[in-house]
């Protein structure tokens, strides 16, 4: 069986609200980003105990051994799904990174103009026309959503499995392969986490979930519908839970936070506001039908600046009712639109065809 499948590690979007840095950059009142606070919590190892060292005509000297250094360059095991994936680091000063299959999907990733980009995604079709798809816009560095991509859609195939086995829905094997990740990753003690959008495509079915503010959504005959809702802390719901859960939400700047920290109430990672900050995505699962044109999976980049209808209607203006659809022109449009809109924030989008997965 023949897979063609990208993970591409696209550019580090700053989420944490500096109260005190007055050198900071600004974030506009749209976006849920801001510059990293200078203080910050950090793991390191555990001291080993003290050794006595005898020194020769000379009372005794107490010496301490420098305390290992943390391994945070170790690559996680890639799984089945996987197993013919490919993973890129762009190089410094990367501006884009662009991927296609023609006739099924394409990529596009633009670094803002905060720092080195943060986000990651994943593509992957088989000869089945089963495939998944996923955008993951880190925060706090590049670690969590780049750990995502490498291992969300492994930890999902296996919970799928096990789902097949057990008689359970692809909803809760989803979840699971989600709150795995979000596990597996704090166990690496490092900083940072990620807003997460994925799509899984099988037997004519599509299963949207999401975590943060990344966002999917679809054309139905030319009319925008998004399929998640974004996580922010101002949101009813997520407010009530955080809440509930004895923390707090702040408004910094005209953007609600976490502890007055984070601008987003789910994802992965986000090790020290973990109590608050879940992994459980939310779902849904459509019949893929002949009115279903494409779908947008996008970080908020893009969704700060571009409502669903305008990304919609500029989509269809390269890929509806043309005999050479061009889906890579449009995921640069969109790019373009929304900085020439005033986006500071990497930018990154994956769109799908899926007239070519209809059962």
């Amino acid at each position: 069986m023949k897979r063609s499948s990208v993970v591409i590690m696209a550019p580090e979007s700053p989420v944490f609200f500096p109260p005190f840095s007055p050198t900071s950059v600004k974030t506009p009142s749209s976006s849920p980003r801001s510059t990293p606070p200078k203080l910050s919590m950090v793991a390191y190892p555990p001291r080993k105990p003290k050794e006595t060292i005898l020194v020769p005509d000379s009372d005794t000297v107490l010496k301490r051994k420098r305390p290992p250094m943390l391994d945070l360059t170790s690559t996680p095991t890639i799984a089945s799904w996987c197993g013919t994936t490919s993973a890129k680091t762009p190089e410094k000063g990367t501006e884009v990174e662009e991927a296609e299959k023609d006739g099924y999907y394409s990529v596009y990733c633009k670094r803002g103009r905060r720092g080195p980009m943060e986000d990651r995604y994943f593509a992957a079709v088989d000869d089945r026309k089963k495939a998944f798809f996923g955008v993951f816009d880190g925060h706090g560095g590049s670690k969590a959503a780049e750990f995502a991509a490498l291992n969300l859609g492994s930890n999902i195939e296996a919970a799928m499995a096990a789902a097949r086995s057990g008689g359970y829905s692809v909803e809760r094997a989803i979840r699971d392969g989600y709150i795995k990740t979000d596990e597996d990753f704090l166990k690496e003690g490092s900083r940072g986490g990620a807003c997460c959008v994925t799509a899984l495509i099988s037997d004519g079915e599509l299963t949207v979930s999401n975590a943060g503010d990344c966002r999917a959504v679809i054309s139905r005959g030319g009319a925008a519908e998004a399929l998640t809702t974004d996580h922010n802390p101002s949101q009813a719901n997520e407010l009530k839970r955080i809440e509930a859960l004895g923390g707090y939400v702040d408004c910094c700047n005209g953007v609600w936070r976490i502890q007055g920290t984070l601008a987003v109430s789910r994802g992965i990672g986000d090790r020290y506001l973990k109590e608050w900050v879940i992994a459980e995505p939310e779902t849904r699962t459509l019949r893929i039908k002949p009115e279903f044109e494409f779908l947008i999976l996008a970080s908020d980049g893009l969704w700060d600046k571009v409502t669903n209808q305008e990304a919609v209607d500029v989509v269809r203006s390269y890929c509806v009712g043309v005999e050479n659809p061009k889906t890579l022109s449009a995921c640069k449009k969109l790019a373009e639109l929304s900085s020439k809109r005033g986006c500071l924030d990497d930018i990154s989008l994956i769109i799908i065809q899926l007239q070519n997965f209809v059962a």
